[in-house]
């Protein structure tokens, strides 16, 4: 039973339904712990407790969850009465709920997995507060969708039908059934958006800088100079001989100046992702 609190002292628990209903002698209730990263999500009052759950109809763990302001993406696995759950599963007077993030290192294969595995090279979908983030990826060579102007409902689709990871910063976006698979970037700038969207999916050993066009996700393609030469300032005709061409918005680039700074920006980027993250190494027993 993951709570922290001996059974008889449970009346002084939160005794409420986050939906605002109200308790009745008739009604049922469960007890929800949430561990690790996803006590940031909650308001501050249910942080690192357990909380008893107030209800009538009983309803989907999925539907619970995300009434404590948790979107399903977050979650990696539940356990139900110390069983291994689903998010379709309905909720059952006296359960006891334990909610996880997704674990990095943390062998749990044992269990029941909720999030989907996306197959081969991870690809992205952001939202459009994410344009600073969507740049630094695509500068690490990681395929990134971004246009300022994406109304949700196109955001969602893409995701579901292109299996794109979404990012967002908006919870109500990943509490859509139709997102499998995404993350609620908690950062604020960029930078650190960038290491942690890299800790979360793993990201560091399949970065490949420079391969992609910054500002519009098209692979570049490496070009000889003759082709391009009418595109070039005479200056950079003269002192350069190496080019790569993107063929989505036919922009140049080539190892100048604005190479070697975008490279240092790089090394500073991933450098802290060289360093363990701090709940990487966390066991059930102590991840609260």
């Amino acid at each position: 039973m993951y709570c922290d609190q001996p059974e008889h002292e449970m009346e002084n628990s939160v005794d409420y339904d986050p939906a605002g209903m109200p308790k009745t002698a008739h009604m049922q209730q469960a007890q929800f712990r949430f561990y690790a990263e996803l006590n940031d999500l909650l308001s501050l009052r249910n942080r690192q407790r357990t909380l008893v759950y107030i209800f009538g109809v009983p309803s989907s763990l999925k539907d619970v969850i995300e009434a404590f302001g948790v979107p399903h993406t977050e979650v990696g696995f539940i356990l139900a009465n110390g069983e291994p759950a689903a998010f379709s599963r309905l909720l059952r007077d006296g359960d006891s709920i334990s909610v996880y993030p997704v674990f990095r290192s943390l062998d749990i294969t044992p269990l029941a997995l909720l999030q989907p595995q996306p197959e081969g090279e991870k690809r992205f979908v952001l939202d459009t507060h994410l344009g600073k983030l969507a740049a630094h990826l695509r500068m690490l060579g990681f395929d990134s969708l971004y246009r300022n102007d994406n109304p949700d409902e196109e955001l969602v689709q893409i995701s579901a039908t292109e299996q794109r990871i979404l990012l967002s910063k908006d919870r109500g976006l990943l509490r859509r059934s139709i997102v499998t698979c995404g993350y609620l970037v908690r950062a604020a700038q960029p930078r650190e958006q960038l290491v942690e969207v890299c800790r979360r999916f793993d990201l560091n050993g399949s970065i490949a800088p420079f391969r992609r066009c910054i500002k519009c996700n098209t692979l570049l393609q490496v070009v000889p100079k003759d082709l391009i030469s009418d595109r070039l300032q005479p200056e950079t005709r003269k002192h350069y001989d190496e080019f790569r061409f993107c063929p989505g918005c036919n922009r140049p680039y080539w190892k100048g100046s604005h190479y070697r700074r975008m490279a240092g920006l790089i090394e500073r980027m991933i450098k802290p992702l060289k360093t363990a993250s701090p709940d990487d190494n966390k066991s059930l027993s102590t991840a609260a």
